[in-house]
């Protein structure tokens, strides 16, 4: 399982405390283990804390707000995936408005994907490196070993 350093277990403490809303909501549900699977919330990975982590399927889950898109966030964004795809984890990125509409569809969709990959017909489905327009979820697969 991936470790962060002392100083980013203490933040990921402290933000455990202080979880958004859309965080909240999506760990009320992955808190149920959907499918059988364990998740952590703001799991520290290195140097980040990831949103939340299942580390029987290699998955870190993000929960990306309208702060994604501005300034140098989405640089950020990818050199984060980079790393943690480089740690043979998958990364998937998931607008809060999408928790927000439906916390549990959401959950379920993180479950199945962890499980089986993306289905072909999700409402959830987005396409590139980062969410676009209209929201959805974003898988990024971990290279080949």
């Amino acid at each position: 399982m991936i470790h962060g350093p002392k100083e980013t277990q203490r933040k990921a403490a402290a933000q455990r405390k202080a979880m958004s809303l859309p965080e909240v909501l999506l760990w009320r549900e992955l808190r149920l283990r959907p499918e059988g699977l364990k998740f952590r919330r703001q799991h520290p990975a290195g140097r980040y804390i990831l949103d939340f982590f299942c580390a029987q399927a290699k998955l870190a889950v993000e929960i990306e707000g309208h702060a994604h898109d501005t300034g140098d966030r989405p640089e950020h964004d990818r050199i984060r995936t980079l790393w943690l795809e480089n740690q043979g984890l998958r990364v998937l990125r998931i607008p809060a408005t999408e928790v927000l509409k439906d916390a549990t569809s959401v959950a379920t969709a993180i479950a199945h994907y962890a499980h089986h990959g993306w289905p072909q017909n999700t409402p959830l489905q987005g396409e590139g490196d980062r969410p676009k327009g209209g929201g959805g979820v974003t898988p990024h697969a971990a290279p080949a070993r």
